[in-house]
């Protein structure tokens, strides 16, 4: 789609620019990569931490104009046949998972897959593959995932809020009257608040019909979690080495997503790990 756009086959796509990472890894930065921001924090960047600014020249070397276009939220982090207790379990585990999550999962033992939305399913239904990621209970429950794997694990740390993108052939978007840019910033701006707002509806009534169907919800265990962090920061120091966009952008990213972290921390985080553990709460 990007090449499509860039050579003016089409004149506008929408995608998840980590498809691109085999481009140019800095892709991943507008969309998600391993312990990034969520949904929120996304937008903060990109409207007011300089996200937009310091992407620009990488989507222009493409022939692109970016415009934020969608979010998932955070979603989950896959389909396993067998329960993942520890580490030690994901060791030649063979896990459809592709881009940058799967250069990190490789790193901890994981056998990386990149197999296609169709083809997910006998795939797991044959032992061809041992586990599969695809987005969350909303759109895997489409794809019957709980029929031929019962373990759901969750965070996708890879993918704590996906940006998806419209990607506008630049020459067409600087022939646009202003006020056709504006109107199509605007529709863009709407899909952005829609799609985050409809998973947030949709994903808790699939995943109540998952585990009324025998799925098996589980958190990712600690070991998992900290060896999967300490590898992707490991990576992206290799990547600071080999591409030029990536070192001049990554750490004004980081030093974002760090402060959205601690500010984070005070409020939101605080209020949630008590309203959703409250045994008053209606969250159970």
């Amino acid at each position: 789609m990007l090449d499509a756009v860039k050579a003016g086959t089409v004149e506008m796509g929408h995608t998840a620019t980590y498809y691109y990472f085999g481009k140019d890894p800095t892709f991943a930065l507008t969309c998600a990569v391993p312990f990034g921001m969520n949904s929120r924090q996304m937008n903060a960047w990109w409207h007011f931490g300089g996200g937009r600014e310091a992407m620009a020249p990488v989507f222009s070397e493409y022939g692109c104009v970016a415009v934020p276009a969608g979010n998932t939220g955070c979603q989950m982090g896959g389909w396993f046949r067998k329960e993942i207790k520890s580490l030690a379990d994901l060791k030649g585990l063979k896990f459809r998972i592709g881009g940058m999550a799967g250069q990190v999962m490789a790193k901890i033992g994981v056998v990386p897959q990149l197999i296609g939305g169709p083809d997910i399913y006998p795939a797991l239904e044959k032992g061809t593959i041992d586990a599969a990621e695809w987005v969350g209970p909303y759109d895997d429950e489409k794809l019957g995932f709980n029929k031929v794997a019962q373990y759901y694990y969750y965070p996708g740390f890879w993918e704590a809020g996906p940006v998806l993108h419209a990607l506008v052939n630049e020459k067409k978007w600087n022939e646009l009257p202003k006020n056709y840019q504006a109107a199509l910033l605007a529709a863009c701006g709407e899909a952005n608040a829609w799609m985050p707002a409809k998973y947030d509806a949709d994903n808790p009534v699939a995943l109540r019909r998952l585990v009324g169907s025998g799925t098996k919800i589980r958190p990712f265990p600690r070991d998992v979690m900290e060896a999967a962090e300490k590898a992707s920061y490991e990576f992206y120091a290799e990547l600071g080495a080999k591409y030029p966009h990536w070192k001049a952008i990554y750490p004004g990213w980081k030093k974002f997503r760090d402060e959205q972290f601690l500010w984070f921390r005070v409020a939101e985080h605080t209020y949630e790990s008590y309203a959703f553990n409250s045994k008053l709460g209606a969250g159970k």
